[in-house]
């Protein structure tokens, strides 16, 4: 039990000392604004507000400025924390104490000038000498921390320049103040609009909003804010629907509800609102009462700022992505503001407050009654940002007097007591300085600017509070969580801000009415391209390449074939089989039955001939199958016309054999015999030798399919390929002359009579080469209409069927007789063939 008793008592002391404050918090000045010191430093805060109607003013000093800024008190404290805490360090400066002066800007031009003079006045004088040379001039103090607003450097930054003294702007973002060349000795430590501009239009880009308006608080922040953010969303094609300005000096009411008119015209779901906090919340304030949500982007001015933050109703505007200052927690400022607030507190006020007191000499003539109940107002969240601004601006002011004294743990090469230490000396270590605060790296670059960008942060809404959330950072580049983003849409998805949907893959935008952004989708058409979705126009095509609509490259054609896989190929395959088993049936049978009448009459040997070039042709017709090639195309319609030719020619002699028996019967006897022999070879080597020479001529005109490729002018992706029939002259006398044969052959046989009691030859040639005429004259205009896979196709099909209606009708009434009826096979069946004995006409009755 003891133990435990021991264990808790130790724990209770632990904790105790743990929670004691710092020991130099005992020696707190209760001065506010002023505490002496062997180098000073000045700070111009907005302590307070402007009271009075500037339109009134007609003397100089008439201006009041009498209700107390909480936000601009803090940050005036936060500079006292800072250099006390400073001055409590043994190792930063040794041996020598930071003093300062801090003043009312009012946010007036008007006021900031005349603690501005008091600064610049000669060391602890109030004069302010007129020299030749300012060199070993030897101001007030050292450096000057502020102002906090863009509108006031303008009107000290020159002046304060001329004297090459630091101003140090804890919130002053303005870009054009990082001119060295106007604002030589200006710095600061909030980064410059144009980083928050260029932060901004990431962000846009980043969810894919390109209509947007941009609205700004009408004075040096926010038409600046606006010219910049408008310049730099149209170089990354982010059209600016609508732009307005929000009046700061008079009643912005009526500008309000245009502007928001305006917006509501243009149709836009993304807001910028560049603005100063006073404007911001007479702009959202209207907002709230039309009920009007959206994606609002904040600016630093106001981001999270209380008095647009707490406003009634806030929670329904939709989302805000605000960017907010880098910052982080001073621990010990709360506790500080609490022992400073109490010793305030302790003091004996003055029945009747001294009104004669220079605004100079006491900004805040009530902070005499400041006491623990006031210690919120350091507590925002904006003052807590803010203060960390101030204390890094006179933390750097330090460790750059640190290196200018050459000072080291223990004592400084350098009194300033003794030696003369001036703002411009300090100005050139600053530009130099480096200063780590709690990780914050902080050094200023060329222009002025620090080293760190901006933390991006969501409005969380919970009930009538609102609470920031860092999503996200930027230092040159934007780096953003998404799935950490609560979008208060319906659906709670990401909201939609364009003129016009984005275009599809091969589409080109065709611009409408004055911005980018509004815009149609036209495709591109066959032959062109569009490879750059930036590009105003589509492409043509190059030289031997082709597209499709809506493409973003060309390709060279694709060609196809009639591959052997193919349903069409099996098909003509299975045919041309069925065909050639035909033909070598036919042909067994009637080796079979060679030397019988009807063998010899059908013409002898010259049937083997004829079947032999019916299989050839057959054969010959797989040159139409699989990929062509230069020698393929040189003899498929050659081969295709040179085998029906000898069959055709056979028939042709036995047609002359005919008409001979039935046209000069006197003499068939005698010549039967020569017609049958050399005069059918005769007939058959000339017929074939013509046939040969038009084979000849077409082989020798046709281009090669290399050379018919090349010349082709390509308007296709893919296309049937197939050997080029050209010259069509010369393709139709191959194909005319096997009809003009087939022709022939029909006129000799039509008319002839039939033998009574025998075997009537004619008819099977009449039917025979009627079936080859007809199917070839008709091939002819069916042919010109068909495509290039149908054309291959069809000749195939037409030379199969020609080759089977060949077989079919002039050999399969022979093979008839053959199986059904061998007893017919005699010479008195074929003897008008055999013996040439012309046939008897019937008697008639």
């Amino acid at each position: 039990m003891a133990k435990e008793w021991t264990l808790l008592v130790f724990c209770g002391i632990l904790e105790s000392g743990l929670s004691e404050n710092p020991s130099w918090f005992k020696n707190i000045s209760t001065d506010l604004f002023k505490s002496p010191g062997d180098i000073l430093i000045g700070g111009l805060f907005p302590i307070n507000e402007l009271t009075s109607d500037l339109s009134k003013r007609v003397k100089p000093d008439d201006l009041e400025c009498n209700r107390i800024s909480t936000f601009g008190l803090s940050l005036a404290l936060a500079m006292k924390f800072s250099l006390d805490e400073i001055n409590s360090r043994d190792n930063l400066l040794p041996g020598i104490t930071l003093g300062f002066e801090s003043y009312d800007t009012c946010m007036q031009p008007a006021v900031v000038m005349r603690p501005v003079l008091q600064l610049l006045t000669k060391e602890t004088t109030e004069e302010l000498d007129v020299t030749c040379n300012y060199t070993d001039y030897k101001t007030r103090v050292i450096a000057i921390i502020g102002p906090n607003s863009s509108d006031l450097v303008p009107v000290i930054g020159k002046l304060i320049g001329f004297f090459l003294m630091p101003l140090i702007s804890y919130g002053a973002t303005s870009d054009m103040f990082s001119d060295k060349e106007t604002f030589p000795s200006f710095m600061r430590t909030v980064p410059t609009d144009r980083w928050q501009v260029t932060a901004m239009v990431q962000l846009l880009k980043l969810f894919g909003w390109n209509w947007v308006s941009v609205v700004g608080s009408d004075d040096e922040y926010g038409q600046k804010g606006q010219q910049q953010f408008s310049s730099m969303a149209n170089e990354e094609s982010i059209c600016v629907a609508y732009q307005g300005l929000i009046p700061v000096y008079s009643d912005p009411g009526q500008a309000v509800k245009e502007i928001l008119d305006r917006i509501v015209d243009a149709k836009v779901g993304v807001v910028v609102v560049f603005s100063l906090p006073k404007p911001a919340r007479d702009f959202f304030t209207e907002v709230i009462k039309r009920n009007m949500t959206g994606v609002w982007v904040a600016s630093t001015a106001w981001a999270i700022n209380d008095i647009v933050s707490t406003l009634p109703g806030i929670n329904s505007i939709g989302t805000v992505l605000a960017f907010a200052d880098v910052t982080r927690p001073l621990d010990l400022f709360t506790p500080y503001i609490r022992e400073l607030f109490t010793k305030i507190g302790e003091m004996e006020i003055p029945q009747q407050p001294d009104t004669e007191i220079s605004p100079l000499d006491n900004p805040c003539t009530r902070c005499s009654y400041l006491s623990q109940a006031n210690v919120s107002m350091v507590e925002l969240k904006l003052v807590q940002r803010s203060a960390f601004n101030v204390y890094t601006a006179i933390y750097c002011v330090a460790y750059a007097l640190h290196d200018l004294l050459g000072c080291n743990a223990t004592h400084c090469d350098l009194n300033p007591k003794t030696d003369d230490v001036y703002p411009w000396q300090l100005l050139q270590s600053l530009q130099k300085v480096s200063v780590d605060l709690d990780g914050v790296n902080l050094k200023f670059d060329q222009e002025g600017n620090p080293s760190f960008g901006y933390d991006v942060m969501q409005w969380n809404f919970n009930d009538t509070t609102v609470r920031f959330y860092v999503i996200g950072y930027f230092f040159q580049n934007l780096t953003l969580n998404k799935n950490n983003i609560t979008w208060h849409t319906k659906n709670r998805k990401v909201p939609m801000s364009t003129c016009s949907s984005d275009c599809g893959i091969g589409q080109v935008r065709r611009v409408k009415g004055f911005h980018s952004c509004c815009f149609d989708c036209i495709d591109c058409k066959e032959g062109t391209f569009l490879n750059n979705s930036d590009d105003i126009q589509c492409k043509s095509c190059p030289i031997g390449q082709w597209s499709t609509p809506r493409s973003t490259s060309c390709i060279y054609p694709i060609y196809l074939y009639l591959d052997w896989s193919n349903f069409e190929s099996i098909g003509l395959i299975l045919g041309g089989i069925l065909v050639l088993v035909s033909i070598v049936w036919v042909g067994a049978l009637f080796f079979m039955h060679r030397g019988t009448p009807l063998v010899k009459t059908a013409g002898g040997p010259l049937t083997g001939l004829m079947l032999l070039s019916l299989a050839g042709e057959c054969i010959s017709l797989v040159l139409f199958l699989g990929q062509p090639g230069d020698v393929v195309c040189r003899l498929q319609e050659p081969l295709n016309a040179f085998f029906p030719t000898v069959a055709l020619s056979v028939i042709l002699t036995i047609s002359l054999q005919i008409v001979c028996i039935t046209e000069f019967p006197e003499k068939s006897s005698e010549q039967l015999e020569n017609i049958r022999g050399r005069g059918s070879l005769f007939v058959v080597l000339g017929c074939c030798g013509l046939q040969a020479g038009l084979c000849g001529w077409y082989a020798q005109e046709a281009p090669s399919l290399t050379h018919y490729v090349a010349s082709l002018e390509v308007t296709y992706v893919k296309t049937f390929l197939r050997c080029p029939v050209e010259p069509m002259l010369n393709f139709g006398l191959m194909l005319g002359f096997n009809v003009i044969l087939a022709l022939v052959s029909f006129m000799a046989t039509f008319m002839a009579l039939k033998p009574p009691g025998q075997y009537n030859l004619a008819r099977d040639i009449t039917i025979s080469t009627l079936s080859y005429c007809v199917l070839w004259v008709m091939f002819i205009p069916i042919y010109t209409s068909l495509g290039d896979k149908e054309k291959s196709i069809a000749q195939v099909g037409v030379s199969l069927l020609s080759i089977m209606g060949l077989v079919a009708t002039y050999f399969f009434p022979k093979c008839r007789l053959l199986v059904k009826h061998p007893e017919l096979n005699t010479d008195d069946h074929f003897r008008t063939f055999l013996e040439g004995v012309p046939p008897t006409p019937p008697e008639e009755s």
